[in-house]
């Protein structure tokens, strides 16, 4: 049993330091971007399930001789990596337009709404008390193509809502609608908004840029039947996660480019608003990349399908950071610090340059020790991005219908508090 303790001790402090410096760019990094996840927004059971361990091994003798009590040195060691890994999601660091640092947020100040229903797990067919769910709608269909998407709204009637599109992530080759932003679309369906969780081709058997085609077309779908739903057809905002992420700012970027609107290049595709989680905004460059993110075998093999070295433009037009100019839709970017799959030097790149060249207000949240979809996990940090992604899109709305200009920032800085507790 001492050797036991001594390879717990190890075991324990290897995951632990795996989360605080994930593996990049090498063989390790999908097993080490999974431990990662998994350990870091699970952080409270592993440090249960630890301490578990721990201490049913030393009470079966796991504390003779010197392999016993290094194993027992090593596993709280670990166990206080873990516990701050807890501490660091309870702060999170926002960044406004308006200034150039980061702003330290008052934990005090306690959020607007009850946080309950957002760190609940969800089932993925089960809807919230209060929403109702309109599955499997087609909104394209030709020859054998047949897209769909859910549509959640509140259950009460009224006067038409604003519109929200979701955009499930996955490298462009994997994801469904039934998948992600459920908790989202759930909460922003209680608030008054109608979500639309959208599916879109998906790679290798879809080539760039059909995805972005199928999106598009939605948008212009969205604009003839939003009424049917009880949605606006007049206010639409985007929002996705990791490969939806990237797909959520070129949305945003590229209104009405004809080259991603074949056959439907007179369709207005603008959006009001987006707010792209741990996205992918620049292919070309390689910055925090070892080499650009276009140059990978994921992208010249199964979505571009295109040597990058030969066909550099192309990648520069799949590269939301192209389409940035004077007149971009207002952006809230999301980033978690540890992200591992796309490094958080991305979104700070990506928010920079929107900020020297956006009219618009640009609010950018890292989101301390986070990993990569972060947000899958029911938590405390899952429920202030979503109720801070809320408040910024409710405040775009209401700006919209007073006519006076884009959101205020500080309704994001207010519910990126973190609740009291006691």
């Amino acid at each position: 049993m001492p050797y036991v303790m001594l390879a717990l001790g190890i075991l324990f402090a290897l995951v632990a330091a795996n989360a605080h410096a994930p593996r990049r760019g090498t063989a390790l990094l999908v097993p080490s971007f999974f431990l990662g996840w998994l350990t870091i927004e699970l952080a409270p059971h592993v440090l249960v399930t630890w301490a578990a361990a721990t201490a049913l091994t030393a009470a079966f003798g796991g504390l003779h001789g010197w392999a016993g009590w290094t194993g027992l040195v090593l596993a709280p060691a670990a166990m206080a990596g873990i516990a701050a890994t807890i501490a660091a999601s309870r702060r999170t660091v926002v960044t406004l337009r308006e200034c150039g640092a980061p702003l330290d947020l008052d934990p005090e100040d306690a959020p607007r709404y009850p946080l309950a229903h957002l760190i609940v797990p969800q089932l993925c067919l089960i809807p919230r008390k209060g929403v109702r769910v309109d599955r499997n709608i087609v909104y394209r269909e030709e020859g054998s193509l047949r897209l769909k998407l859910d549509v959640f709204r509140p259950v009460d009637d009224g006067e038409l809502r604003p519109g929200l599109m979701q955009i499930h992530g996955g490298a462009w080759v994997i994801g469904d609608k039934r998948e992600q932003g459920l908790p989202l679309l759930n909460h922003m369906a209680l608030q008054g908004w109608v979500g639309f969780n959208v599916n879109y081709r998906l790679s290798p058997r879809a080539t760039w840029p059909e995805h972005l085609i199928d999106l598009k077309y939605f948008v212009a779908w969205y604009k003839e039947h939003a009424e049917e739903y009880g949605a606006d057809p007049d206010f639409l905002c985007v929002t996705g996660g990791s490969a939806g992420g990237h797909l959520t700012a070129m949305v945003a970027l590229s209104a009405n480019e004809p080259e991603f609107q074949p056959g439907f290049e007179d369709a207005d595709t603008t959006v009001q608003g987006a707010v792209p989680f741990y996205g992918v905004y620049d292919l070309c460059e390689a910055g925090p990349w070892p080499i650009p993110m276009g140059a990978t075998r994921l992208m010249e093999k199964m979505v571009v399908k295109k040597p990058f070295a030969e066909n550099r433009e192309v990648y520069a037009k799949a590269s939301p950071v192209t389409y940035i100019g004077e007149d971009s839709p207002p952006f809230f970017v999301i980033h978690g610090s540890r992200d591992s799959l796309v490094p958080v030097a991305e979104a700070r790149r990506f928010v920079e340059r929107l900020r020297d060249a956006s009219g618009s207000p640009v609010v950018y949240a890292e989101m301390k020790g986070a990993q990569h979809g972060f947000d899958v996990f029911p938590s405390y940090r899952t429920a202030r991005v979503i109720e801070a992604v809320e408040r910024y899109l409710t405040g775009l709305h209401r700006q919209y219908r007073q006519g006076t200009g884009p959101a205020v920032p500080g309704e994001v800085e207010r519910s990126l508090q973190e609740p009291s507790v006691g």
